[in-house]
């Protein structure tokens, strides 16, 4: 069976209605980016971070797969697929996807601050906070406080190593929904081996190489098409 491997960005899951930091100029949600996005935004006001990242949970338990999502899914029943994500919801893991690497971080997650290995899913009724709320004021089973399990601006992305050997490995590699601005990130099509059927679905696709198929379309219509292509 070949390995299907999928970069996905904001691009999949703005179709379920999660918006993201690039819909304003240097806002995100009304909030300037640097402030609840970066590590000097947390170390300044932890607090708002935590309000910042509340108010992203109650967004994304709202929102639900769509088609593209599913897409992916279907494509299992034909490929090994790896799915290295940018994003921070869980859509893919909610659709179905069996195989999902965060690149920055999971928005349903928070670390200790004391051991960044200490790591709780929310609802979680090991903190003192309980649901999917937290504030500077909760405490992991140890005592500790704790942060969103996010990739702030400023710190290094743990998991990128680990994506670059999956793409290594495509016999096909798919970017989807993403302006292929945001490094590292966007270096890993350039990881895919030379022998590998390379697409990229976006409605407004950046310049690539050649050998790099363009389907210059949503996400969801992309998918369809890349389904189409592959196995039928």
């Amino acid at each position: 069976m070949k390995t299907l491997v999928v970069s996905s960005g904001a691009g999949i899951s703005a179709e379920s209605g999660i918006k993201t930091f690039r819909d304003a100029d240097g806002l995100w949600e009304n909030y300037p980016v640097m402030d609840v996005a970066s590590h000097t935004g947390f170390l300044r006001n932890p607090a708002l971070i935590h309000k910042f990242y509340n108010e992203r949970r109650a967004q994304l338990v709202d929102a639900q797969p769509n088609a593209a999502h599913r897409g992916l899914v279907e494509l299992e029943k034909y490929f090994n697929v790896n799915v290295i994500t940018q994003n921070v919801d869980d859509l893919h893991e909610r659709a179905g996807s069996s195989n999902v690497l965060h690149l920055h971080g999971e928005l349903m997650k928070v670390r200790s601050l004391k051991d960044e290995s200490r790591v709780y899913t929310l609802p979680c009724d090991q903190l003192t906070d309980k649901g999917l709320t937290t504030s500077v004021d909760t405490r992991d089973p140890y005592g500790d406080p704790v942060r969103p399990h996010i990739v702030f601006f400023e710190e290094a992305v743990p998991n990128f190593d680990r994506a670059c050997r999956l793409a290594q490995q495509a016999d096909i590699f798919v970017v989807i929904g993403t302006s292929l601005v945001v490094y590292p990130a966007a270096s890993l099509l350039h990881y895919a081996p030379r022998t590998a059927q390379v697409y990229y679905i976006d409605p407004r696709p950046s310049a690539v190489p050649d050998f790099v198929h363009v389907i210059p379309k949503t996400a969801t219509e992309g998918v369809r098409d890349l389904i189409n292509l592959l196995v039928k």
